[in-house]
């Protein structure tokens, strides 16, 4: 299953993807989305480190975090991340 998320601009999408999934190892870093502040997400990694995220506006906010909850409640795993332009295009089995 794939999601294509719009994120405020070019920079924000790097920082989702790199800080969602590190394709070298197939690791999934997210923990939890914390909290939601309309179109910026709160998430926690493994690491326990908090990062802000903003994101276009609050349909992708909640496309992400629909997306993301299978991942979190570890029924599913990110398995590829692709960020291009402001667009992370996110896969998971």
């Amino acid at each position: 299953m794939k999601v294509q998320i719009v994120c405020q601009d070019k920079n924000e999408a790097v920082k989702l993807a790199s800080l969602i999934f590190i394709k070298d190892g197939i690791e999934t870093f997210i923990n939890s989305v914390v909290n939601v502040y309309e179109n910026e997400i709160v998430i926690s990694l493994k690491d326990k480190s908090v990062h802000s995220i903003v994101l276009k506006d609050t349909s992708q906010v909640e496309a992400f975090t629909d997306f993301i909850q299978s991942v979190v409640e570890k029924e599913s795993q990110i398995t590829d991340t692709k960020a291009a332009n402001d667009t992370v295009e996110i896969t998971k089995n």
